[in-house]
């Protein structure tokens, strides 16, 4: 009888370590196969080129933001860097009325179409 029992707990504990076995290959194969068919990011490619642009643009832009410029001299538009203007903003619009009737003069003069260049005069009169 006794050694009915000991061939019993053998038994039951081979098949538990077959077990264990078996779903530990199961698992092992399952890892594998999910990092062997995992699909790259969606969009992945389309993202790294739009961070490349937008550091190209803002590169390029920078000059433009933080430096003083001619943007049309004929009119007398002068750009101003942008925490300038932040400031110069600021300081106006204390007085909103006055600023506004400021801002509405800047516009027309910025916006004014130029006077025609004089024309060439006809060689044959």
């Amino acid at each position: 009888m006794n050694t009915d029992i000991c061939c019993r707990n053998s038994r039951f504990g081979v098949y538990v370590v077959a077990l264990l076995g078996s779903l530990l290959v199961v698992g092992g194969l399952v890892w594998l196969m999910r990092y062997y068919t995992e699909a790259p990011p969606v969009f992945a490619q389309r993202s790294a080129e739009r961070l490349q642009i937008l550091h190209d643009i803002r590169e390029a832009s920078a000059p433009l933001v933080d430096n003083y410029d001619w943007q049309d001299q004929t009119r007398g538009v002068v750009r101003i860097p942008l925490d300038r203007a932040k400031e110069l903003s600021l300081q106006e619009w204390q007085n909103p009325a006055a600023a506004r009737s400021n801002l509405m003069a800047r516009a027309a003069k910025a916006f004014a179409p130029l006077p025609k260049p004089p024309e060439k005069k006809n060689e044959y009169e």
